[in-house]
């Protein structure tokens, strides 16, 4: 450990400053990287940033469609096409925090104690955005039953190309969401790659979606579908706000700026500190463009959903 003598000059840099703004920049660049690779795969263009506090809104087409027997030189009647709103969730900074104590570094290592509960920290944050978009995807208003796996599959990407087409928008890539069992139960022995990255597993090309997203998330029995276009990476950005006027600072990547992170000691209890600073929310910019397909007996499907009351908390 370096020395640093007692005539110092005042705000030297010192070695343990070093490391914790290495530490700072590792966190926030691999959650950033993390975050890169999961909208490459899911499609996703770029985040797209709210003021704190801003309500998120999701889209439905209401359609009146007129009658179509129309006599001879007669004027056709406009089918009333109307994109509704229905408010979704306030999009808020979450804060979060974890401590590591001497002790804990002292029995086992820093690099157990800071660096691998620094990994679980990221991850559970991450995690947690995942798992509310999960729960939300389940809530789609496109409907329907089919009694494979396969058929279900099929059917679920057929309800949204079908319903985007009526909306007289284009549907260049659809993604699917299954339960683990169910695609493992389907695949058998069948020789398919499941590709991994930053904790989501996934299948390229597969039964005509550009990628099916693998996860215990998603309930059993369940095939969920939307175009790529239709998800939305919404967040507020940690750095545009006077936190520093309350000696609150936070590092943030200078790309995504998707996560503050701040390191500091804390000597009263004797452990080190970390804070979080983020709001994230994944959703669909149209509820009525995710079809939840159950795994069962044969029903009809439910062209138009019923958006009323659809969205949960």
């Amino acid at each position: 450990m370096a020395i640093v003598g007692e005539n110092a000059k005042a705000n030297l840099t010192k070695s343990a400053n070093i490391h914790v703004a290495a530490r700072e920049i590792d966190f926030v660049t691999r959650f950033g990287d993390s975050w890169k690779a999961l909208q490459e795969i899911m499609g996703i263009t770029r985040p797209i940033t709210k003021p704190n506090g801003t309500v998120l809104k999701s889209k439905y087409a209401e359609v009146t469609l007129q009658p179509g027997n129309v006599g001879e030189g007669e004027e056709i009647p406009y089918s009333l096409v109307e994109v509704k709103t229905k408010d979704y969730e306030t999009i808020e900074l979450e804060k979060y925090s974890k401590a590591v104590s001497i002790e804990a570094v002292a029995e086992h290592g820093a690099e157990y104690a800071i660096q691998m509960t620094d990994k679980a920290f990221l991850d559970e944050l991450r995690g947690n955005v995942l798992d509310r978009f999960y729960t939300y995807l389940q809530t789609g208003t496109l409907t329907g039953s089919k009694a494979t796996f396969q058929a279900a599959v099929a059917n679920a990407i057929g309800l949204v190309k079908d319903k985007f087409k009526k909306m007289r928008k284009n549907v260049t890539e659809v993604v699917v969401f299954v339960n683990t069992l169910d695609l493992y139960d389907y695949l058998g022995n069948a020789q398919v790659t499941v590709q991994s990255s930053f904790g989501l597993d996934y299948i390229e090309n597969f039964m005509g979606a550009r990628r099916v997203i693998i996860s215990s998330e998603i309930a059993p029995g369940k095939v969920i579908a939307t175009p790529v276009d239709n998800i939305v990476l919404y967040k507020v950005n940690p750095a545009d706000s006077e936190f520093a006027q309350l000696g609150l600072e936070f590092r943030v990547d200078g790309i995504t700026n998707l996560i503050g992170f701040h390191a500091n000691g804390d000597y009263r209890h004797m452990v080190g500190e970390s804070f979080a600073l983020m709001g994230m929310t994944l959703m669909a910019e149209y509820i009525d463009g995710i079809s939840v397909v159950t795994i069962g007996e044969t029903t009809s499907t439910t062209p138009e959903g019923t958006p009323e009351g659809s969205l949960g908390a």
